[in-house]
């Protein structure tokens, strides 16, 4: 089940939140925990013993932490939350990695929030928590448990004991869901097609300039998918009183790769720095340690979007970017006009993110030397068609990714617009993929 379906829009989501309403504040932990497995179990009922099996392992190894930490058994300690560690990853890896079972939704996100809790009670930053029923709700939290954003348990700690409903919380909660779901069905959607339409030019027809436009379309539709995914989860959490960090701050904005990496996916990108790259030194051990750690982290993070080759590239292409900035190139840039940052920012990134598109690697170098040119014809009457039927779609994503529409996205009467356009999109729909649902 994904956010933008029917049977989601029409069903669920009401049915939830009507039961979580009229259920008196101290049982609602157990309505959103019962919620989200039945959420989570709609496809492939199976995976619910894996999510209980997840959070039963690490509500016991928190305790057993707890426990240690408080009888100064740092060894013991240490030992758990090795094991920890390691089950969480044994299992991501079999399932994601194995080919031998389909992969789990959204094990990814849930895998990262089990271990960041284990270890924060390590490290003494969170107490253990002993009501097995709120872990349990935050483990497998529906709003952000298949795409995120990757929520600590540190983070929610006070509101899985607390947390009061407010008409504030609610309509503002609403709007940010229904302006998520207008970009992901309105946008995402629309804007996914013309990437599909480009990948379908033949070869020896393709010129550089539909090569671009196909890239660009792409890297505008995973922005819009995944942000809107994220707006979604927010918003929906918003509505039973949780307040979850953004994900995402108009990265397309941004005037280098460093920029873009601070506002694209930042929970992940905040996960990695807290419990990779600054428990392996960080910046704190001299530049060569530095540049070690940043590939590091950039290997891991594209590990773990896929197995494919394409995936470790495209983390390494962004690692090694952010080293050259750290290098030279911020420096280069800062003394440019800052048109030529936001220029370089948006087409290293969208050259990216052709590479995690494509997940045959040939397939993504060759789609590469198109855009430089490869194909000898810069322009021709595909690409001319391309840009007639879909230039103001274009220029309305452009618009949104820039920040643009950031207060009217504020007015309630576009909320409800794109709430209806939205549903009417999907009652025809074909075509409505979630592009992070395989992760």
């Amino acid at each position: 089940m994904v956010f933008s379906s029917l049977i989601f829009l029409t069903r669920f989501l009401p049915v939830f939140f009507a039961v979580y309403l009229l259920t008196p504040a101290a049982r609602r932990n157990l309505v959103l925990f019962l919620g989200s497995l039945f959420f989570y179990g709609w496809g492939e009922p199976v995976y619910i013993g894996l999510m209980l099996f997840s959070a039963v392992l690490d509500y016991g190894n928190g305790l057993l932490i707890a426990r240690a930490k408080a009888k100064n058994i740092d060894r013991l300690a240490g030992a758990v939350l090795a094991e920890s560690v390691l089950v969480n990853l044994s299992l991501l890896g079999v399932f994601k990695y194995g080919e031998v079972l389909p992969l789990p939704v959204g094990i990814s996100f849930y895998t990262f929030q089990t271990m960041s809790y284990t270890i924060d009670v390590y490290r003494g930053e969170t107490k253990a928590q002993r009501d097995f029923v709120a872990f349990g709700a935050y483990i497998a939290m529906f709003p952000q448990l298949i795409a995120g954003p990757i929520v600590k348990y540190k983070d929610v700690e006070g509101e899985l004991v607390y947390r009061p409903l407010s008409l504030r919380d609610g309509c503002e909660g609403i709007g940010r869901f229904c302006m998520g779901l207008g970009k992901k069905v309105l946008l995402a959607n629309q804007i996914g097609l013309l990437w599909e339409a480009v990948q379908k030019i033949p070869p020896g027809q393709m010129s550089t300039a539909a090569a671009w436009m196909g890239s660009a379309a792409f890297a505008l539709q995973l922005y819009y998918d995944f942000s809107g995914y994220s707006d979604m989860a927010i918003g929906m959490a918003q509505m039973i009183g949780f307040h979850l960090k953004e994900n995402f701050c108009y990265p397309y904005r941004s005037k280098s790769i460093t920029e873009f990496w601070r506002r694209w996916h930042i929970s992940l990108g905040q996960w990695f720095r807290d419990y990779v790259y600054i428990p392996l030194g960080g910046n704190r051990r001299g530049w060569k340690i530095q540049l070690r750690n940043i590939l590091i982290v950039w290997a891991l993070t594209g590990i773990w979007h896929g197995k494919g080759w394409n995936f470790l590239a495209w983390g390494m292409y962004f690692g090694v970017l952010l080293i050259l900035e750290k290098w030279f190139l911020l420096g280069w840039l800062s003394r440019l006009p800052a048109v030529c940052g936001h220029l370089y920012a948006v087409l290293a990134a969208v050259i990216g993110m052709t590479v995690f598109a494509l997940e045959e690697l040939p397939e993504g170098l060759s789609w590469i030397g198109m855009l430089f040119g490869s194909t000898g014809r810069l322009w021709n009457a595909e690409a001319l068609w391309l840009l007639s039927n879909d230039g103001f779609l274009f220029l309305i994503c452009l618009v949104g990714a820039a920040g643009l529409w950031k207060k009217p996205a504020r007015w309630p009467v576009l909320w409800f617009l794109s709430f209806f356009l939205s549903i009417a999109y999907l009652v025809d729909a074909a075509y409505n993929p979630f592009l992070y649902f395989r992760f």
